[in-house]
């Protein structure tokens, strides 16, 4: 779980400044305001971990990625290729990392802090880290470092804090290539005699990007027919075309929503919370014959008796449906990054919709929490309430949920981080955050008293 995040010369940002994450954690904001580029960060450097490519700093992403972000001039702040990109961000050392063998003084640490800064060579038109280090801290200790910095002849050297990294006897030739943004070569573990962890470091961070997962702000339109092999899918994809496939191959998985409460199939749980949005009365997916690979997907509207297929009803549920399985579906400790999952619902449905987020970051499998985080960039004001009251009925701790705002009503764009109390007030409330309601419902009142007045000179005539 992320628990911090900073960046600075990447899009609009010159510096987002340190974002506080938490198990749930909202940008609200203008269009173009910057919002959606931190979600794009995160995804260009998960692509990048997941590339076939060990040298390339960064895989800005083709056809089929999740982002497609360009050139490095199309990334760096301004344009401005002199400029460096560097990004820092820290998360919880948990259970997840007990099977590698970290060296003992980090593997004590509760928190890992990363940071890279990644530079453009006008020379070769390439990239090239200039500098990135792990700092691993846990409270009442020193923290230690460790880290690779480029020096003036374009060799890397190693940087240690708190720490010391004995040489192999023999000659050792300057190391020339990291892997990705964030890799120490093999050149480290073969000229030191104690740097055998720094592999599982690597492992370490490239297991915390294959945790995130990402659904966009736009899902496919929904299909009368869905195949589906047997597969199970790493998550409902990008625009939701797994979401099927995933709900059927998870037939026997059992999620509690909370302590102590009744462990359900995911299939009842989907089904549960769009009847609570107001969405459908009933749900189901089905195999159309035994000898085919294909499933249909059946509803009941409210008030009716009759199952009609998925194109067939308000195009609100097809369009939420992937948020509800990848919710349910990602696998413990997963992070999951979603752009407008309140899209094509009505108020109540967008009400509802934070109430299910609650029970995700609440539910468990097999008896253990799934430690799940949610990233949401959203435009909902329904949504933010509903979290605003259940902080209020001590539902939700104020600090679950970090909300920040986008602006660029100013010169440079601003993040403002939005303090929430243990009431669920919002005391640092951003001038026509979510338009200006109460000069509307004022303006209202005000014509129709001018309207009545005029009506009725009119007819004392």
């Amino acid at each position: 779980m992320f628990k911090t995040l900073k960046m600075e010369n990447f899009k609009v940002w010159t510096d987002t400044g340190e974002i506080k994450m938490s198990p749930i954690t909202l940008f609200f904001g203008t269009n173009s305001s910057g919002k959606s580029s931190i979600g794009q960060l995160l995804m260009m450097l998960k692509q990048t971990v997941e590339s076939s490519d060990r040298k390339t700093p960064f895989y800005p992403g083709g056809k089929n990625s999740a982002v497609q972000l360009g050139s490095f001039q199309d990334m760096v702040n301004m344009r401005d290729v002199n400029k460096s990109i560097s990004f820092e961000y820290s998360w919880s050392i948990d259970d997840q990392y007990s099977k590698l063998s970290l060296d003992s003084i980090i593997s004590s640490s509760d928190t890992c802090k990363f940071r890279s800064e990644i530079s453009f060579n006008s020379e070769t038109n390439g990239l090239y880290v200039s500098s990135f280090s792990y700092t691993f801290s846990k409270k009442n200790k020193d923290d230690v470092s460790i880290g690779l910095i480029r020096d003036t002849k374009s060799n890397y050297k190693i940087k240690t804090n708190n720490f010391t990294l004995t040489r192999q006897k023999g000659r050792v030739w300057a190391i020339k290539d990291l892997v990705r943004f964030y890799g120490f070569p093999e050149e480290v573990v073969a000229y030191h005699q104690n740097a055998d962890f720094v592999q599982d470091i690597n492992l370490m961070h490239e297991k915390l990007f294959r945790s995130v997962c990402y659904l966009g702000p736009m899902r496919n339109k929904p299909e009368r027919l869905y195949p589906w092999t047997g597969i199970s899918p790493e998550s409902v994809g990008y625009a939701g075309e797994n979401a099927i496939s995933a709900l059927l191959s998870s037939k026997e998985r059992r999620i509690g929503l909370a302590y102590k409460k009744k462990n359900k199939p995911l299939e009842e749980i989907i089904a549960e919370k769009l009847k609570q949005m107001d969405l459908i009365d009933s749900f189901s997916v089905k195999a159309i014959s035994e000898h085919r690979q294909e499933y249909e997907v059946k509803v009941k509207t409210k008030g009716s008796r009759q199952w009609v297929d998925l194109p067939d009803v308000g195009f609100g549920v097809s369009q939420v449906l992937p948020v509800l399985v990848q919710c349910f579906y990602a696998q413990p400790g997963s992070i999951i990054l979603m752009e407008q999952p309140e899209i094509h619902l009505h108020p109540k449905a967008q009400s509802v919709l934070a109430d299910v987020m609650i029970d995700v970051i609440r539910s468990r499998e097999n008896g253990k929490p799934r430690d799940i985080q949610l990233i949401i960039e959203t435009h909902s004001e329904h949504f933010l309430r509903r979290l605003q009251r259940r902080i209020a009925e001590d539902t939700l701790k104020s600090e679950e949920v970090s909300a920040y705002f986008s602006d660029l009503s100013s010169a440079a764009p601003k993040l403002t981080p939005l303090k929430i109390d243990v009431f669920g007030n919002i005391l640092n409330w951003p001038d026509n955050f979510f338009g200006d309601e109460l000069t509307d419902i004022a303006e209202q009142a005000k014509s129709a008293l001018k309207r009545r007045i005029k009506e009725r000179e009119g007819s004392s005539k």
